[in-house]
């Protein structure tokens, strides 16, 4: 068997603590580890990990790659180079796995956002999906509901059993809070999970039956030759989810029920009800301070956050950004993120704090042909060998020591010593001490944008 975890989301419902380029799914939300890599130990139980490819975009590949190399040696990442929704994603993930090692090879799907503890049950679930994948059917799991929520999809089945599971009637989009409790006083439907489960031949027959332009669209890819998926082939593909393209169409889909625990990690909402909350029903996460407040999230990543007798309230803040709406309206948190996104307003973008495989840096002061930053090395990481079209730098450093490569030369640098990089001179950053390194660097020039980097080598496999 194979796994395929789709890694690709944005997670703008969970905006400001999640980014374009920082989302959900490469956060900790209450482990030390990120839903991903949650994701990919649930997954290796079931799975080999050499069986376990990871679906991404590109603006994600080296932030994915670099988290799941903590757990498996050269994991295997395949990044669309524009996002496209989970249909094309699952196509490709799909034709690569059946060209490399079989038509007939199940394939089980996972989003990269969901957080489950009881993992026995999990797999337990997902062994019971085995034989009806094995016999042609496409397999989704689907979670008995516990309340009409309506930021999720539902699945209705027939009273008819086949195997460990349901013939499925209907997909059924995110539904009005009073059709929700329709369909959970029927006792008939299913949350849609997002996970599937299928033989590689059975999805590509659907996917020609039910949506022939990814289908044909297919025959572009050739990945005997290479992992590539070239944006002029992908552009090609509509953007469209699995539900709408494929499951809402099929006639050959049979139902599981997820008996472990399940939370789609996607809304303030979902964090409310599955953190641990005081005497007055309050999630407090970082520096809170709360007089008289009930039922209410409060978050903060920096700052000191005070609040006084709130009521069903969500506050979260970040470094560049403050959420304050209802609980009921956490669904509606997708619309400022969209709006950010049409006004280019780079909040919906990345924070101020940007975190990379070889440590983090953060924005300290921006303005007309400037911009400073503190850049944290780890002991052991370096920053690509690069150069700018646009823009000089000059560094300082604040603490460890820093290995300089310039045009070819080296340069070791203690606290308080300086190097000037010029427009288009190659150079790297490095810390091959065992102390943490951290300097200040100013850019300065007329397009101060990190797509003005030119890359020449990197550990991290982004050239």
């Amino acid at each position: 068997m194979f796994g395929l975890i789709l890694a690709g989301g944005s997670g703008s419902r969970l905006w400001p603590l999640s980014r374009e380029l920082y989302p959900k799914q490469l956060l900790n939300i209450q482990d030390a580890e990120s839903l991903l890599q949650t994701t990919f130990e649930r997954l290796e139980k079931i799975v080999p990990k050499e069986n376990i490819i990871s679906m991404t975009g590109v603006k994600h590949l080296s932030n994915v790659r670099y988290q799941l190399s903590k757990l498996t040696k050269n994991p295997t990442v395949l990044s669309e180079p524009v996002s496209k929704n989970t249909a094309p994603a699952i196509a490709l993930g799909t034709k690569y796995i059946s060209e490399k090692f079989g038509k007939d090879e199940i394939i089980l799907v996972l989003p990269s956002d969901h957080l489950i503890k009881d993992n026995e049950s999990f797999c337990n679930s997902i062994n019971k999906g085995i034989k009806l994948a094995e016999n042609g059917y496409l397999v989704t799991f689907g979670v008995k509901p516990s309340y009409p929520e309506v930021g999720f999809g539902y699945v209705k089945v027939s009273n008819d059993k086949i195997n460990n599971g349901y013939k499925v009637t209907e997909f059924i989009e995110k539904p009005d809070e009073l059709t929700a409790q329709k369909y959970i006083s029927n006792g008939n439907c299913f949350w849609n999970s997002g996970i599937f489960m299928f033989k590689a031949s059975s999805i590509l027959s659907e996917f020609q039956k039910c949506a022939p332009n990814i289908y044909n669209n297919l025959n572009s890819y050739n990945f005997s030759d290479s992992e590539e998926i070239p944006y002029i082939d992908f552009e090609k593909m509509p953007a469209i989810s699995l539900d709408y393209a494929v499951m809402e169409k099929s006639k050959n889909i049979a139902l599981v029920e997820l008996t472990s625990d399940w939370k789609d990690v996607g809304s303030w909402k979902s964090i409310y009800d599955l953190s641990e909350k005081d005497n007055n029903g309050n999630v407090k996460i970082g520096h809170v301070l709360d007089e008289g407040s009930k039922n209410s999230l409060i978050y903060s990543s920096s700052k000191l956050v005070a609040t006084i007798g709130l009521e069903d309230t969500v506050i979260v803040e970040t470094e560049d950004a403050i959420l304050a709406c209802k609980a009921s309206k956490t669904q509606d948190v997708k619309k400022v993120f969209d709006t950010l996104k049409k006004q280019n307003d780079n909040t919906h973008l990345v924070h101020k704090t940007v975190y990379r495989p070889w440590g983090y840096y953060t924005v300290l002061a921006q303005g007309n042909g400037f911009l400073t930053k503190m850049i944290q090395v780890n002991s052991g990481q370096k920053l690509s060998v690069q150069s700018h079209n646009y823009r000089s730098e000059h560094w300082v450093v604040l603490e460890g020591m820093a290995k300089v490569l310039l045009e070819g030369k080296e340069h070791i640098l203690s606290p308080g010593h300086s190097i000037d990089i010029d427009i288009k001179e190659i150079h790297s950053l490095q810390n091959p001490y065992k102390e943490t390194l951290k300097i200040i660097e100013v850019q300065k020039g007329e397009l101060l944008s990190e797509d003005d980097i030119v890359r020449y080598e990197d550990m991290y496999g982004r050239v």
